[in-house]
């Protein structure tokens, strides 16, 4: 199974950059395989981020002809959202490591007609654009899956403009988001290992608001600053939370679907338990959450 050579690997790595070199190919495939799932999920994600998206935009003020790069754009929530701001003259580029997520991209823009949208195929540890090519960089929920992030702090500050804009943000910590957690920890409790294994960026290798500043200024980019914002999940039913969570996180999906079913029927008793005192007197769920909004300058 990929997602049990990407554990082993993790465990096995004798070198962080070997390691890091073993284990892109392995990730890219990971959110390759849940590319569709995305696609079919897009407006629940625009809904789900809509207001950090917001305010990413507010923070960064597009404006009419700047050019806007989006990094690990998914299907392209934050790039299109931004493309309504650079109008006329302006132009937005989507891109993501995976050429499934931006085909989805490119469909949702062309099903706008936003003409000054493209899309590309691109890596945030090394980015193929030219230097000082942006105005404004995006990154919405996509910089603590990388490998290396110091060397793709470094690459945000390289294609931006002197004086550009950049908004990202990544999940806070794991106990401030159990709506995510609570499946983390279920599952490394029956597989007897930590979820993400050691080694492979999740979505909270990041999570520490003080490290995240310091390696975007380490990078080359100043005026950094980070704040937490809430970000809270709400579901109209433990199936709906559990259908919507398991089939998007990446690091997820391809574990859950190596483990044969008597298996599934007791993660999901055990997270039922787990999700109890989210519950709403509907039946619903509701969780807290949070996101660190990052702004920086070049």
């Amino acid at each position: 199974m990929q997602t049990q050579s990407i554990i082993e690997q993790a465990d096995g790595q004798t070198t962080p950059d070997g390691g890091a070199r073993e284990l892109r190919p392995r990730i890219r495939g990971m959110w390759a395989a849940v590319a569709p799932a995305w696609g079919e999920h897009a407006e629940y994600l625009d809904t789900r981020h809509a207001e950090s998206t917001a305010e990413m935009l507010a923070a960064v003020a597009p404006k009419p002809g700047e050019h806007v790069l989006e990094l690990a754009c998914g299907v392209g929530g934050a790039g299109l959202a931004a493309a309504e701001l650079v109008r006329p003259g302006g132009a937005v580029v989507m891109s993501d490591v995976v050429g499934e997520m931006t085909a989805i991209a490119a469909t949702r823009a062309a099903e706008r007609g936003l003409e000054h949208v493209s899309t590309c195929v691109l890596d945030l540890e090394r980015i193929d654009q030219p230097g000082a090519s942006y105005d404004i960089v995006l990154c919405r929920e996509g910089l603590m899956f990388v490998p290396d992030p110091a060397a793709a702090a470094r690459e945000l500050c390289r294609v931006l403009r002197p004086g550009g804009r950049l908004a990202l943000t990544v999940w806070g910590p794991r106990a401030a988001n159990p709506w995510l957690a609570l499946i983390f920890e279920a599952v490394g409790a029956r597989l007897g290992r930590p979820v993400p294994p050691p080694g492979v960026p999740g979505p909270f290798s990041l999570e520490d608001a003080g490290g995240l500043a310091a390696l975007l200024r380490d990078g080359g980019l100043s005026n950094v600053v980070v704040r937490e914002m809430a970000a809270p999940m709400r579901s109209g039913s433990f199936e709906d939370w559990w259908s919507k969570t398991s089939s998007l996180a990446g690091p997820l999906a391809q574990i859950l679907a190596a483990m044969p079913a008597p298996s599934i029927q007791a993660l999901l008793a055990d997270l039922r338990e787990r999700t109890a005192p989210f519950r709403r007197a509907d039946g619903g769920l509701e969780f807290p959450g949070v996101t660190l909004l990052t702004t920086a300058r070049r």
